[in-house]
């Protein structure tokens, strides 16, 4: 077969999390088949060295004028060149004329939210807003199936998009095997220098975007501080304007002095960041998977999270569930963390197992029997089967 996999932003030096997602699922196919034909299409950007592809794995660069030409037309001239049996595109948007059979990864609806529920941070996410929600009605019926991160995800596909649960497949994203790996002591002093890190702290991987729930989280912080001064929060990113935009100036002072934003974090600098951290803090909003929760959890660290969404259904029983719009009740679940060593241990070691269930091997496997589906090589379509869920 030859397979195409849409990763249009792969390449990119600051990647994002279905970036992540595309980049893991890759390096599992190559582990696992050896038969067919890969050609991952991206945009040409400057990280080239996170791909390290092997024999059947072509790496095709495609120049654009911005997202929408490159996806609209670039894409499907491409797709028409390499002769491909099967498209998958993996980060929510596909063409809509590709010629060949295509497969979407639709990992969420929430920006189909009205605005109440879902606001966005930017003009440039406003206007990827309007694109998806223009886009993804007319793309769902053209593509099957279409694959998705978690149950709750499929409900809401399901639900916004009325398309039948037959033609959705979840695929649970996994966890790659460096978050589990033990981390040494040159590393932790590496990655300390490098971000100017306290001896102890919480870590929040920051947005702006409201449904990451920066503000809430940072009032929690805040009130925290009360009763136990000693311990920094560390932010990833770096977010001047937003602060101004949300918090009185007294309250700006006290986020610059007890707070480090330590910018963009590289992702092999992830697993000493988690390890080292006295807890971990994801109490989103919204998310369609919340990939951040796993790898907090198989890097030894307790994590508070969101109790709605797909949050819940990625965490388990393993972390403290908080109701993200109550600032207090984040702050009740940090010193419940750390005044309970007993429930603190307890979390560590259920969330470490808890990870162990999600697999980039077992996800790549089961993306692989839908590819087969449309082997030129038999008689006629297999027949359309959901692959067994494995969490």
């Amino acid at each position: 077969m030859r397979i195409g996999i849409e990763a249009q932003r792969l390449l990119r030096p600051h990647k994002h999390g279905m970036d992540f997602v595309a980049l893991e699922l890759i390096h599992a196919l190559q582990n696992i088949d050896t038969e067919n034909e890969y050609f991952i299409f991206v945009r040409p950007d400057t990280d080239e060295q996170c791909l390290k592809l092997r024999s059947r794995f072509t790496l095709v660069k495609l120049p654009g004028l911005n997202y929408i030409h490159w996806e609209q037309v670039a894409l499907p001239l491409a797709i028409r060149h390499y002769k491909l049996d099967v498209l998958h595109c993996t980060a929510n948007t596909a063409p809509l004329i590709s010629g060949t059979p295509v497969i979407l990864t639709l990992h969420d609806t929430l920006f189909m939210k009205r605005k109440n529920d879902v606001n966005t941070a930017t003009a440039y996410q406003r206007l990827g807003n309007v694109y998806r929600t223009f886009l993804i009605p007319w793309l769902v019926h053209r593509c099957q199936p279409i694959v998705t991160v978690s149950h709750f995800a499929s409900d809401q596909i399901k639900e916004e998009l009325d398309l039948p649960q037959a033609r959705i497949t979840v695929l649970h994203n996994g966890v790659s095997n460096k978050f589990f790996a033990p981390v040494s002591d040159d590393q932790q002093i590496q990655v300390r220098l490098r971000y100017q890190l306290p001896t102890r702290y919480f870590l929040f991987l920051g947005s702006a975007d409201p449904r990451k729930n920066m503000i809430n989280v940072l009032r929690a912080y805040l009130a925290y501080r009360t009763t136990d001064p000693t311990i920094p929060l560390v932010i990833s990113g770096k977010f001047p304007d937003f602060l101004r935009q949300h918090f009185t100036a007294s309250e700006c002072s006290q986020i610059q002095a007890y707070c480090r934003f330590i910018g963009y974090i590289h992702d092999s600098d992830l697993p000493s960041l988690y390890a080292m951290a006295e807890l971990f803090l994801f109490p989103s909003i919204s998310e369609g998977f919340g990939l951040p929760i796993l790898e907090a959890m198989a890097s030894g660290t307790p994590v508070i999270t969101g109790n709605r969404t797909a949050m819940p259904e990625v965490a388990g029983s393993a972390a403290l569930l908080v109701d993200p719009f109550q600032p207090q009740a984040i702050t009740d679940a940090m010193q419940q963390l750390m005044n309970d060593s007993s429930l603190r241990q307890l979390l560590i070691r259920r969330g470490q197992a808890w990870a162990t269930r999600f697999s980039w091997s077992e996800a790549a496997q089961r993306l692989l029997m839908i590819y087969k589906r449309f082997d030129p090589a038999q008689t006629q379509p297999a027949p359309y089967a959901q692959p067994t869920p494995f969490v």
